[in-house]
């Protein structure tokens, strides 16, 4: 079997070394911080204060720690649009595990994830701390579940964020917007709140870059350890505007925010 361009790239990259020697104490230490920083989290309140003018210091301290986690994994965070203030649910395209950390560095949302993400060293322990809902993809009980406290959690003026692809495309590119599953926009409805497509994409050199998903056959730590030794990337976030609710219900909802998204991503290759 043949290497892919991006594991050939990497294999290549004679600085990788140095970056790890400067890149892993400084992980170690953000690591390091992060129980104290889901103590404060959860000491302190969670609800949206928007409509004061002001966003809450449990929301501000999550931000930071996602945008400064992208630091030190060598990317520098760019946002286009506007969100819309909470409650809302944000739908997003699925490339990386980092895509919950992106969009956690512009707003502090519950996230609906796979329930394989809470066993991810550090990773999935963060997710938890952070109030993320984990599904287990095929269990109508469980997502049964989850609609549920996502449809609390709307109504208690948060803001909730999905990836309605329900994962990552392992084979094709890591840019190909899949069917989004209508059931999880049913939330929505039921809150009721509106919903806003976001464009996630990782680049280099401004142009898309495939190697933040994960390779054939790459592991979970093998992709954290290649993704934190490369070279400067560009981690893109942008706010589409909202999609509006038709007589179709919740499938009309999904296949607007699909194509919202995926129309964006061919307009900016």
């Amino acid at each position: 079997m043949h290497a892919s361009p991006v594991a050939l790239s990497a294999a290549r990259d004679r600085r990788r070394p140095l970056r790890y020697l400067v890149r892993v104490p400084l992980l170690l230490l953000h690591i390091l911080i992060a129980p104290l920083l889901a103590v404060v989290v959860a000491l302190l309140p969670a609800h949206s204060a928007r409509d004061a003018g002001h966003e809450p210091l449990a929301h501000r301290l999550v931000r930071w720690w996602s945008a400064r986690l992208l630091r030190i994994f060598g990317m520098r965070v760019r946002c286009a649009g506007e969100p819309l203030a909470d409650p809302v649910l944000f739908v997003a395209n699925h490339v990386s595990w980092l895509d919950i950390e992106l969009l956690h560095t512009q707003r502090a949302a519950c996230f609906v994830a796979k329930a394989e993400i809470a066993g991810w060293p550090l990773v999935g322990w963060l997710a938890a701390r952070a109030g993320t809902l984990f599904h287990r993809r095929g269990s109508t009980h469980s997502l049964g579940t989850v609609m549920a406290v996502m449809v609390a959690r709307l109504r208690q003026g948060r803001a909730v964020a999905v990836f309605p692809e329900g994962g990552i495309d392992h084979v094709s590119s890591a840019y190909r917007v899949r069917t989004f599953h209508a059931r999880i926009f049913q939330a929505a409805l039921d809150a009721p709140v509106p919903v806003q497509p976001v464009a996630l994409a990782y680049r280099r050199d401004g142009a898309l870059w495939e190697g933040a998903t994960f390779l054939p056959g790459e592991s979970f730590l093998g992709n954290f350890m290649r993704l934190l030794g490369e070279s400067g990337l560009q981690a893109e976030v942008t706010f589409l505007a909202p999609v509006v609710a038709s007589g179709d219900g919740r499938r009309r909802l999904a296949e607007a925010a699909r194509d919202a998204i995926a129309t964006h991503l061919e307009q900016h290759p």
